[in-house]
């Protein structure tokens, strides 16, 4: 049997995991990684497999991981370890000095990390600000937003994609519909960053003291923006989740702070990395780029194939409910599984020639948005963010040109996209 040498949390890793799930695929679609024990799965009717089946395979795993970040989650990520008392015990502590309570933040689940019953509950009550109607009527306001970036962006002989457009897009956007300042949105930014970093698998190694400052300013900020809401609500976001909070399924309100948090980061930095990994994909295949310019009728078909080539979220966590077998692979119950959703989508079962960026193939079934009762709520929303500031760029610009030949990743092991893409372009 081949020896898998594939390790997901190491930055080398991340500059292009793509051979190495490959590699998983062909010899070894259910492996068990010998440091932590995961068991990563690889296949795309395995990955669906594991989604589809809540009830074997739970959602709190997500949770797990999470707090691993404060180092009082999964010790090595390993379920039999529980929580660290000791940690749990210094974070209580803290509470009054950060204004809220740590060990309540870390242990509520948010809609992500939650299994049926609650997941239903939760779910129910943010589909309401996700409405088909609701999402389609942000399209003027989008095209103004990426059209007012464009300008300061262009301006420039020389500028950062993402720092100058694929950021500010989604944060203005997910803000608004939030209904909080969309100029606090360099604060968003690196609330967001630190978040992700601190609880996606950071390499580098986000300390919890980092993460404590974060929570202390994002919980000052968005309590009192709650408090308000419960006072006059606004048709937003905030006031439909601070009016959640009383009825038969109310929230409690940390869950209204966790959807609020939920929202923000999920809702700018997976269209962050859906824009900027889409882009390099057209940067490296100077035809297909030129297509796509001089018909914006592409846009569409472009977005779904960038989704599918090299999605945003890489993988999800997962754990066992019973013990299970999986392409012939023995889970033992109260493992931790990884379904690769970017492996999935390059599987050459389901998609022929996966390797090869192709704005002609036929996406459908890819699993960028994850399926099941876990399919991602915002799935309309950064596909029209995704779609508009493309049509927006392409309408403005005739060349773009790469300035870096190397591309650094953020750091995460969960999330997939670039940190910044320095270009040129040749205007319209």
């Amino acid at each position: 049997m081949k020896q898998i040498q594939y390790d997901p949390f190491t930055i080398e890793t991340r500059a292009d995991p793509y051979p190495s799930y490959a590699e998983l695929r062909e010899h070894a679609p259910v492996h068990q990684l010998e440091a932590t024990g995961f068991y990563l799965v690889s296949r795309y009717e395995d990955v669906k497999q594991v989604v589809m089946q809540p009830e074997i395979f739970s959602s709190q795993a997500m949770q797990r991981m999470m707090m691993s970040g404060m180092s009082v989650g999964i010790q090595n990520m390993d379920p039999t370890q529980g929580l660290d008392p000791k940690a749990l015990e210094g974070l209580a502590a803290l509470a009054d000095s950060l204004g809220f309570n740590p060990v309540e933040m870390m242990t509520t689940p948010a809609v992500i990390a939650s299994d049926p019953p609650n997941h239903s509950r939760l779910r129910n009550i943010v589909n309401r600000g996700f409405t088909p109607r609701r999402i389609a009527a942000l399209e003027p306001r989008l095209r103004s937003i990426a059209s007012a970036a464009l300008d300061r962006m262009l301006e420039k002989d020389e500028f950062d994609l993402v720092a100058d457009f694929t950021v500010p897009l989604p944060v203005m956007v997910i803000a608004e519909l939030l209904g909080v300042e969309s100029d606090r949105f360099e604060d968003f930014k690196r609330w967001s960053d630190t978040l992700i970093q601190g609880t996606t698998g950071s390499a580098s190694g986000t300390q919890p003291a980092e993460l404590l400052v974060v929570f202390k300013e994002f919980n000052d900020y968005f309590m009192e923006q709650i408090e308000r809401r419960r006072r006059d609500p606004k048709d937003d976001l905030i006031s439909q989740l601070a009016a959640a909070e009383e009825g038969a399924a109310a929230l409690t309100p940390m869950e209204t702070l966790m959807f609020t948090i939920l929202l923000l980061v999920a809702g700018n930095e997976t269209t962050t990395n859906l824009m900027g990994n889409g882009t390099l994909a057209l940067l490296d295949d100077e035809k297909q780029f030129a297509r796509v310019l001089s018909d914006p009728g592409l846009v569409p078909a472009f977005v779904e194939e960038a989704l599918r080539y090299d999605g945003p979220v890489q993988m999800l966590f997962r754990e066992t409910k019973q013990d299970v077998e999986l392409a012939g692979m023995k889970i033992p119950e109260g493992s931790v599984v990884l379904p690769i959703f970017a492996s999935a989508n390059r599987d050459e079962t389901q998609f022929l020639d996966a390797d090869r960026f192709d704005i002609d193939r036929d996406t459908h079934g890819h699993l960028a948005f994850g399926l099941g009762i876990h399919f991602c709520l915002g799935a309309s929303l950064a596909r029209l963010e995704a779609r508009v500031g493309f049509e927006e760029l392409f309408s403005r610009v005739s060349r773009l040109r790469r300035l870096e030949p190397e591309t650094e990743y953020v750091d995460s092991f969960l999330l997939r996209g670039p940190r910044r893409i320095m270009l040129s372009a040749d205007r319209i």
